[in-house]
């Protein structure tokens, strides 16, 4: 087969479920409906019929949107399994001013389409569709499909799979949840920060107390709290918390001119810390103060603030433990007094990061396939975001090789405004799993043989 050729005769039909499927609000968080989530659940169910899928069940978990769990047979008794995961639920769209179109009617871009969740992740689950059209729901592996319907938030389904291992059985897997460094350049993302978050607070008066009385000799509150933050970067902006884990990235990078843009860094303010991109944002780690309460400026009195508390969030190296790495950070702060003042420190969520064995024969069938999807030699990266469901099957199916690629690009928007895919990347990636699939089939052919 011609996978160029067939796969240009699906795009229509791809683009159009894709719309279809855009449309639907399926924001999973608490305050949203849930009907939204239930259509792109039974739009899935009817679209994976269509392609020839007869198997279709579905896993309802306490407080979870139901989890499709679907199988193709295998054609023979030697071909191998293969698991392709995605997820139909979306971030919220957040500021809609800030949108060009509205989030959830698909609206044309230059080469390709803008909605919310339209990357991520529903571009990724038309691929899985558009490779069993392709392949008119007989292709060369067993396939076990898995679509969840909460990822965005969370669910008791990330740590369901090593409960149930048999369900998820497979020889490999297919992450469809990232995509390329940069449109064009296929990508396999080979590691996954590790996710924590901690909360440091400081009591130090009853109330706020007249700074002009009392200001320089009674404890600052936000002042200590401010001194605190300071010690967790050094003068360059590399984290200073002993333990946490550091190595150089031998991977592809962004350029910083890419980072710069992508990241909407002004002119003439320069990034922080040293090495390599890679190792700033992938192999190493990252303290940020995503929150802080204090007084706001527009309505501050003129007192000595008696209470402050920030909320940081920890990105650490894909194969540190994450207690581990939380642990340092806490100790790291409770070890502070400020000014004599001590810090009451409480540990957030915190979540592994994942790095993926390489080098197996799925690993090599998939580097086939990214350069026939793509016509270039793919890159390898890591990714700063998490995906915790990945640990869990990884401990159900602890000898499968797992694989993260997808549609999306670096520069496609997703959990931001004006998110979107381009149609060339979508059809790459049908292309390019299509043909691992394919590659990855005639591997245990030939080693069933030899």
């Amino acid at each position: 087969m011609d996978l160029g050729s067939r796969v240009d005769t699906l795009m229509d039909g791809l683009t159009a479920d894709l719309k279809r499927l855009t449309a639907i609000p399926s924001v999973a968080f608490p305050g949203y409906p849930a009907e939204p989530v239930r259509q792109a659940h039974d739009l899935l169910v009817e679209l994976l019929r269509g392609a020839g899928v007869e198997r279709i069940d579905r896993l309802d978990l306490p407080g979870t949107a139901p989890v499709i769990v679907a199988e193709v047979p295998p054609p023979a008794p030697e071909a191998p399994t293969v698991l392709l995961y995605g997820h139909y639920d979306v971030q919220p769209p957040g500021d809609e001013d800030l949108w060009l179109s509205p989030p959830f009617e698909p609206t044309p871009v230059e080469g390709g389409l803008r909605a919310r969740g339209i990357a991520d992740d529903k571009a990724n689950l038309i691929v899985h569709l558009g490779v069993l059209r392709a392949y008119e729901g007989r292709p060369p592996v067993g396939l076990k499909i898995v679509l969840e319907g909460q990822e965005e938030y969370g669910s008791a389904f990330d740590d369901y799979p090593p409960t149930d291992p048999g369900r998820f059985a497979c020889d490999a897997m297919v992450i469809a949840d990232m995509g390329n460094l940069r449109p064009g350049s296929p990508t396999l993302t080979t590691g996954l920060r590790g996710d924590s978050e901690v909360v440091v607070e400081v009591r130090t008066l009853d109330e706020p107390r007249h700074s002009g009385e009392f200001g320089g000799a009674a404890p600052d509150a936000l002042l200590a709290l401010l001194k605190a933050l300071a010690t967790l970067h050094d003068v360059h902006g590399d984290v200073a918390v002993e333990g946490l884990r550091r190595e150089e990235w031998s991977g592809t990078a962004y350029t910083e001119e890419e980072f710069r843009t992508l990241a909407g860094v002004r002119a003439g303010v320069p990034l922080i810390g040293t090495g390599s991109l890679g190792e700033r944002l992938w192999s190493g780690p990252a303290v940020t103060v995503v929150g802080i309460d204090a007084p706001g400026v527009d309505h501050a009195a003129s007192a000595v603030v008696p209470y402050a508390r920030a909320k940081l969030n920890l990105r650490f190296h894909p194969e540190q433990d994450p207690r581990q790495a939380q642990g340092l950070l806490i100790t790291h702060l409770e070890s502070l007094r400020p000014f004599g003042i001590p810090l009451t420190v409480t540990a957030g969520d915190t979540g592994p990061g994942f790095e993926p064995a390489t080098g197996g024969p799925a690993y090599r069938a998939a580097l086939t396939a990214l350069r026939e999807g793509w016509g270039e030699e793919p890159a390898f990266v890591a990714s700063g975001g998490s995906i915790p469901l990945v640990n869990g099957l990884a401990a159900a199916v602890p000898g499968a090789e797992i694989l993260l690629f997808g549609a999306q690009d670096s520069m496609c928007n997703l959990h931001a405004p004006n998110e979107r895919v381009l149609f060339s990347e979508l059809r790459s990636a049908v292309i390019a799993e299509a043909a691992f699939l394919r590659e990855y089939a005639a591997t245990h052919r030939a080693g069933s043989t030899a």
